[in-house]
């Protein structure tokens, strides 16, 4: 019989239950890690920017301005990487700055030196006379910047991205291989058609914008 102020005999917290915080905890710093190395791209990005490409690809098939091809697509790629840009410091806007600092740069690293890159070998190609292997190039080395850039994607949108950074490194082979009356059609299908599908995909998932 238990006698009056005795205290009562502490019972040890059970196993499982122990078990069962430590595996919430462990969750908890790995979700915070993902999230502190990772970023996520609005959709609608993707699909400004396809299509501005389809309007370029649409005004170089044009016999009027299909001498004008690569002034028109290079203007076309400023407005679509500043309008892009702009919805993505929006969405890092919305989101905290503090959040995606880390990952905003891992992305600019990702994907500045292969855009750079294909800067000076489009001046370079130019002035040497082979117009014609530029939008292989583009299409090619904008891929390889794509995929790069997966990297620092957030897992639900990773498989995505990767996605389609692969078509876009695929197109690029295969302009190589095409004709030059093909070429319009081809940074059409890549900088319009598959910016606007997976902008689209992209949007649909889950903080995807």
């Amino acid at each position: 019989m238990h006698r009056p102020g005795a205290a009562f005999p502490v019972q040890p917290e059970a196993p499982a239950a122990v078990q069962s915080r430590a595996l919430g905890t462990l969750a908890f710093i790995r979700a915070s890690i993902e999230s502190s190395s990772s970023m996520d791209v609005p959709g609608m990005a993707g699909i400004v920017m396809g299509s501005i490409g389809a309007l370029a690809a649409i005004l170089v098939s044009l016999p009027r301005f299909a001498p004008h091809w690569l002034a028109i697509w290079l203007v076309a790629a400023a407005a679509a990487l500043a309008l892009g840009g702009a919805l993505v410091v929006r969405q890092i806007g919305r989101s905290g700055h503090a959040r995606y600092l880390g990952p905003a740069r891992k992305f600019v690293l990702c994907v500045c030196p292969a855009l750079l890159g294909g800067a000076v070998l489009t001046l370079a190609l130019w002035t040497a006379g082979a117009a014609s292997v530029i939008p292989g190039m583009w299409l090619l080395l904008y891929g390889c910047a794509v995929l790069s850039a997966s990297t620092v994607m957030i897992a639900a949108t990773t498989r995505l991205v990767c996605t389609m950074g692969a078509l876009f490194i695929a197109l690029g082979a295969v302009t190589f291989t095409l004709p030059v009356a093909a070429h319009a059609a081809m940074l059409g299908l890549g900088f319009g058609g598959f910016h606007i599908v997976f902008g689209y995909l992209i949007g649909r998932v889950p903080d995807g914008g």
